[in-house]
């Protein structure tokens, strides 16, 4: 399984929904000018990372 691709693909968005969301909650807890400029265009971009995980996800379930 750790050498199927689209395993190591669902891995890798899964990993960068994680990296997303730490560095946007990080924002909020620090609070500031980082978090009012970039905190909504961080979330958008974890809702469509997570997107992209499910969907890897679900294809790789489906083709097993």
């Amino acid at each position: 399984m750790a050498n199927d691709p689209l395993f190591l693909a669902a891995a890798a968005a899964a990993l960068l929904v994680l990296g997303i969301l730490a560095v946007g909650i990080g924002g909020f807890g620090r609070g500031g000018g980082f978090n009012r400029k970039h905190a909504n265009r961080l979330m958008r971009y974890r809702i469509a990372a997570q997107f992209l995980a499910v969907v890897l996800i679900l294809l790789f379930v489906a083709l097993r």
